[in-house]
């Protein structure tokens, strides 16, 4: 299971929703690598890593890029368990999306 927070004013349509998931199942499909590299929250900001800035890190922080390093579909700052490839995560399927905060919304979904 996971959860995804980002920026967007209105609740989104079943067809939006859709697109999401063929578009995420369309990577896993493809079996991106998947790596990671330890650096500093500095290094890990010019790389163009998504993360919650505003919470506080350690002096350093694991970054996970998906896909070809000179053209990620993702980079992020993040703690949990991984895969070597997204071919081994399953079907991607969106359980739910609500406001988190004004002008945010969050999803919450599940790999089959």
């Amino acid at each position: 299971r996971l959860r995804f927070d980002f920026t967007h004013p209105d609740s989104l349509s079943e067809e939006e929703k859709q697109q999401v998931e063929s578009w995420i199942n369309e990577k896993i499909e493809k079996g991106l690598s998947v790596s990671s590299e330890e650096m500093t929250v500095e290094e890990a900001q010019k790389r163009g890593a998504l993360g919650l800035f505003e919470e506080k890190y350690g002096d350093r922080v694991m970054v996970y890029t998906i896909g070809d390093e000179d053209n990620p579909v993702s980079i992020e700052i993040c703690g949990g368990p991984h895969v070597e490839n997204t071919g081994e995560l399953g079907e991607f399927k969106i359980t739910s999306e609500k406001s988190s905060s004004a002008g945010v919304r969050r999803i919450k979904a599940i790999l089959e």
